[in-house]
């Protein structure tokens, strides 16, 4: 994992919320401890405890073990170190998305296909994110309109939070491409505090909302201060990333 680690720029903005402790477990690792060990030790009041990858047997789902014994297993890599953040700033949150998931599979199975409410677990658990801006912002969001989402409506940003939860999306962003798009949970989130952040999203995660996929794609680059070349307007005349609304 060193060299992935090497690659991070903390100081990114998408990072900001996972800053501190992420810096911290990411110098335990670079002194040598496993992931989940350097993990265990800012776990707190987590509803897990990180084991390695090894504990997990051959013939027991993820997400069922992770119910059952109340630990996650967790690879050397990106992909877990972020998939670990997250459940220690957002522990409620991923408690619940493992539970819907353990009730999945107990109602149906693992199968080949995931059915709508595991299908939309995963999607926001990879790539998803929350948003608390004003409604200007969220009617052309959800509309799709590029142009007056972050050039009209530009200095409305400055009232904006975005928050990525999606561990995968996270990985990803340590290579910065123009393409990335969080899924973004079609409801303003009380961002001020990542701990409401995180009750708020737990209460809202039922099967039936999932079963909706409540999220609206936007391309994460083009957010302003995010990325120095959205400052040209011209970046966001790329419609293969920022795509027109149909019809």
């Amino acid at each position: 994992m060193e060299s992935g680690l090497s690659a991070l720029d903390w100081s990114a903005p998408w990072y900001a919320p996972w800053r501190d402790v992420g810096q911290a477990v990411a110098a335990r690792i670079a002194r040598g401890l496993p992931a989940h060990e350097a993990l265990n030790l800012s776990v707190g009041d987590a509803p897990v405890r990180f084991v390695p990858q090894q504990a997990l047997p051959a013939e027991v789902a993820y997400e069922r073990f992770i119910f059952e014994q109340r630990q996650c297993p967790t690879r050397e890599g990106l992909h877990d170190l972020f998939n670990g953040l997250c459940w220690l700033h957002f522990p409620q949150s991923k408690r619940q998305l493992n539970a819907l998931q353990a009730a999945q599979i107990a109602a149906h199975g693992v199968g080949a296909v995931r059915g709508r409410v595991r299908d939309a677990i995963t999607v926001f658990d990879e790539n998803g994110a929350l948003l608390d801006a004003p409604a200007p912002l969220w009617d052309a969001l959800l509309t799709r309109q590029w142009r007056r989402l972050f050039i009209d409506l530009r200095p409305l940003w400055a009232q904006a939070r975005l928050v990525v939860f999606g561990h995968a999306l996270l990985e990803k962003l340590a290579g910065p491409r123009k393409d990335m798009t969080a899924h973004v949970w079609h409801a303003p989130a009380p961002l001020a505090r990542l701990d409401e952040a995180d009750a708020w999203l737990a209460a809202a995660c039922t099967g039936e909302r999932l079963a909706a996929k409540p999220f609206v794609p936007l391309p994460v680059l083009g957010v302003p201060g995010w990325w120095p070349a959205n400052e040209d307007a011209a970046f966001y005349e790329d419609d293969r990333v920022f795509r027109p609304a149909r019809g």
